[in-house]
């Protein structure tokens, strides 16, 4: 029986990946870096800012990649300030909220983004239980994230569904043994699939997503 939603926050309650990605075109400008989306998608989506600039720009000091993530993430807070709710999201959050059904946000956000899409979403009150990577280190894809979450919920894997967009936030859920459901806001289905992902769906108003709801638990309608 269903007992626990988990959702990722980026990509998924809102798509935001085209802010994340314009930011760090511009920011990786100045390291002569002219990235695409297909290296933004390989190389950025889903991971740590620690990852992604160890990765990219490994000649900064470790005072020097704090600095250039935080100028990144401010940036990407003051262009997302009219983001909306994924389609659908509404009406999955009523039904949750109307059965006993758990929720939590798993995110590798860090805190401060974390919070402010919340609130710009209108979701800061929705979720009681909120994992990022500073909770559960190393962050997506290590499935702590994921496992620290059905622990605070007191749920197993088995009776859990998980929402990503990311091939790391997929090998997370996949990897904590959760039934993971694709999001193709950021990657095609294929891509999603190929990581481990169970389907795909391009918002929450998929029929197929409430077909499984509606065999997973019986006051899911």
């Amino acid at each position: 029986m269903l007992e626990a939603i988990l959702f990722d926050l980026d990509g998924t309650l809102a798509d935001t990946d085209s802010s994340h990605f314009a930011v760090w075109q511009d920011i990786l400008v100045r390291f002569e870096l002219d990235i695409d989306r297909a290296f933004y998608q390989q190389r950025i989506s889903g991971r740590t800012n620690s990852k992604i600039i160890k990765d990219i720009i490994p000649q900064l000091s470790l005072e020097e990649a704090w600095k250039l993530a935080t100028e990144k993430e401010e940036t990407f807070r003051r262009v997302v300030n009219s983001l909306r709710p994924t389609p659908g999201l509404d009406k999955l959050i009523r039904v949750i909220e109307d059965t006993s059904i758990k929720k939590a946000v798993v995110t590798n956000a860090p805190e401060d983004n974390a919070i402010y899409l919340l609130k710009i979403l209108r979701l800061q009150d929705t979720f009681p239980t909120v994992i990022m990577a500073k909770d559960a280190p190393p962050g997506k894809p290590d499935p702590a994230p994921y496992e620290l979450a059905l622990s605070r919920l007191r749920v197993t894997s088995q009776n859990a569904i998980t929402f990503e967009d990311s091939a790391a936030g997929v090998c997370s859920a996949v990897g904590a043994g959760i039934y993971t459901i694709g999001v193709t806001s950021s990657h095609s289905s294929e891509y999603l699939i190929d990581a481990g992902a169970n389907m795909t769906i391009e918002d929450f108003n998929n029929e197929e997503l409430w077909q499984l709801l509606d065999s997973e638990c019986q006051a899911v309608s």
